[in-house]
């Protein structure tokens, strides 16, 4: 069930992305996308172990989760937030030619 709520997310962005006009919304739709696939990636990656991978003298044999999935995780925000960043001021930059963020507009206007 929460596979799919994830792809459901992962579709709605995707969906966004194809079929809003405004810029702003393209990037929003982006982000939410992003989100969805940052959060199947947790949802799989949690399903390994419950304990953190410390080993102390105890001989108990217990299914450790792997950190190296949450610092992949991390990475991808942060490479996410940053592209996000720079496609705002892409549309900050369009939005001093145009007067709206409306993609057909935009194109009409700078086509020769």
């Amino acid at each position: 069930m929460l596979e799919a709520c994830v792809f459901a997310t992962i579709l709605c962005g995707f969906l966004g992305i194809i079929f809003k006009k405004n810029l702003v919304m393209k990037i929003i739709s982006m982000d939410i996308m992003s989100t969805g696939v940052v959060a199947y990636y947790v949802l799989v990656a949690s399903r390994d172990g419950l304990f953190t991978p410390i080993v102390d003298k105890a001989e108990n044999v217990v299914a450790y989760s792997d950190p190296v999935p949450q610092a992949v995780i991390l990475t991808a925000i942060v490479i996410g937030f940053s592209i996000q960043a720079l496609m705002l001021v892409g549309v900050m930059k369009l939005a001093k030619d145009n007067p709206t963020l409306e993609t057909s507009v935009i194109e009409k206007n700078n086509t020769p």
